[in-house]
């Protein structure tokens, strides 16, 4: 059952707790309790997805080919799951994280809406006690966790609206008649700016240092594309770790595969 507040206790705590249930924090609930760890995953969100989740920014999709974008470990999933874009959106991703969620009954170990606000070690028990924002602590012995939000200073006494790409209004923001700025040039904010410019008064953006993008030509993926990929699955999965680089070879060359990066 998922309940609000797991009975993890001071003197029954949890194997493993895990913070967020995003793609990395279902796979690790499926790898742990698998292999017979008690664990449960916290959520703040009302569902799982995390980065999918909260990033709604204009234009969000994903950068790398939506079929290799995708777990590796079940190769029913594969076969399950039909992208329908060379390069998926968001909304397309997040579906797919719910399919694997029902897929792998994963839900029942995950407590949504609850906030892991401060964690504190007690190295006379050996366990975590986490905090939660449900006023009900957490006893874990380890915790897995990743977060990344800028620290800027004065960002706080901005008096105009501020907004991450991860964590964005589900409503959707309304930039018409603004003028905005956007900090820096990762693959969120190519995305977004073209999307933003649309749209805004005016459009300033702060670059540190340029990054190299090159055009993405999305297309619709075909019936042939898809039976490709899906047929030589295994194979490709099995170069992925000698490669120098994450992303797989194209299944056209799928009959010629060679080994590439280090031996």
């Amino acid at each position: 059952m998922n309940s609000k507040f797991p009975r993890a206790t001071a003197a029954a705590p949890l194997d493993v707790a895990v913070i967020g249930a995003g793609f990395a924090g279902m796979y690790m609930l499926h790898r742990l309790r698998n292999a017979g760890f008690s664990v449960k995953v916290f959520e703040a969100g009302p569902e799982v997805g995390g980065t999918w989740y909260w990033n709604r920014y204009p234009g969000a999709r994903c950068d790398v080919e939506s079929v290799q974008y995708s777990y590796s470990f079940d190769d029913d999933i594969q076969q399950e799951w039909t992208w329908s874009e060379r390069f998926a959106t968001q909304p397309e991703i997040l579906r797919y994280a719910n399919f694997v969620a029902d897929r792998l009954d994963l839900r029942k170990d995950i407590t949504f809406g609850l906030r892991i606000t401060a964690g504190t070690f007690d190295e006379t028990t050996n366990h975590w006690r986490l905090e939660t924002d449900g006023n009900t602590p957490v006893f874990a012995h380890k915790v897995i966790t990743s977060s990344n939000l800028p620290k800027i200073e004065g960002l706080h006494d901005f008096k105009g609206q501020t907004i991450h790409t991860a964590d964005w209004p589900r409503g959707g923001v309304d930039f018409s008649g603004k003028r905005v700025a956007i900090i820096g040039t990762g693959s969120s904010a190519i995305q977004a700016i073209p999307e933003i410019a649309a749209q805004a008064a005016q459009l300033t953006v702060f670059q540190r240092t340029p990054n190299f993008s090159v055009p993405a030509r999305n297309q619709p993926l075909s019936e042939e594309a898809v039976k490709r990929w899906k047929d030589n699955y295994p194979a490709l999965r099995k170069t992925a770790p000698a490669r120098s680089t994450i992303f797989l070879p194209s299944p056209r060359s799928a009959p010629t595969l060679r080994r590439c990066g280090p031996s």
